[in-house]
């Protein structure tokens, strides 16, 4: 099925030399004037409206709903948004992983393929609340706590390294890099994602973010903050 919105995708070359493609705001702004008017968060989430659009999940109807966003409007839809990647803590992705992996068990046990239970967006697990302070004040207490630490919760930490292996999208960055907030910033954070659509072109959008945390920082898009 052609995407519904495919004269909007347009090509530009990167700094290297590359080719990519993206979803034009400008060329949908040619059928809804509107979009030149709207403020940057909404273009952003618009954007992946607009590339999403399957017309089942995602119709026609609500690129145009988005597109004549009105500031004043009554709110009564619901915006079919899909983010870049999720980022958890340790305290709401370890649960997080019990619930996929008691949703493979059943899907086994139906007969169906466990495979297809997969986040359908790349998660990261950041364990930052973990480590306890045993030893302190000379130069091997980091060492020393952390190897305390993968002692005590030895069943936890395999637990993990079993979902990394088992999802393709699931990845884990284990204690002693930082917390969650410094992870992202450095190390999970991109400013542009890439993907292959149905035609094989790979497609640039920009990083927008759920982070089950009080303030999850975003770079250069646009981060939506939930208490696990």
């Amino acid at each position: 099925m052609a995407h519904p919105f495919a004269k909007t995708v347009q090509s530009f070359e990167t700094a290297s030399g590359k080719s990519l493609k993206f979803y034009s705001l400008p060329a949908l702004a040619k059928a809804h004037p509107a979009v030149k008017r709207l403020p940057v968060s909404i273009r952003i989430v618009l954007e992946s409206v607009l590339r999403n659009c399957d017309g089942q999940k995602v119709t026609p109807e609500h690129v145009a709903q988005l597109a004549n966003w009105k500031p004043t409007a009554e709110r009564t839809d619901e915006i079919p948004f899909v983010v870049s990647r999720v980022v958890l803590q340790d305290f709401t992705g370890v649960p997080l992983l019990a619930d996929l992996a008691a949703m493979r068990n059943v899907a086994q046990s139906l007969g169906k393929d466990a495979k297809r239970i997969e986040p359908l967006v790349p998660v990261d697990l950041v364990v930052d609340h973990s480590v306890m302070i045993d030893h302190y004040g000379n130069k091997k207490a980091l060492d020393l706590n952390m190897k305390l630490e993968f002692e005590r919760n030895n069943e936890r930490y395999e637990f993990m390294k079993w979902g990394m292996q088992a999802f393709d999208t699931f990845g884990v960055v284990p204690p002693g890099f930082g917390i969650v907030h410094q992870v992202n910033l450095e190390y999970l954070a991109r400013g542009i994602h890439k993907m292959k659509d149905a035609n094989g072109d790979t497609i640039a959008y920009p990083d927008t973010l759920v982070g089950t945390d009080s303030h999850t920082t975003m770079i250069n898009g646009i981060g939506v903050v939930g208490w696990g």
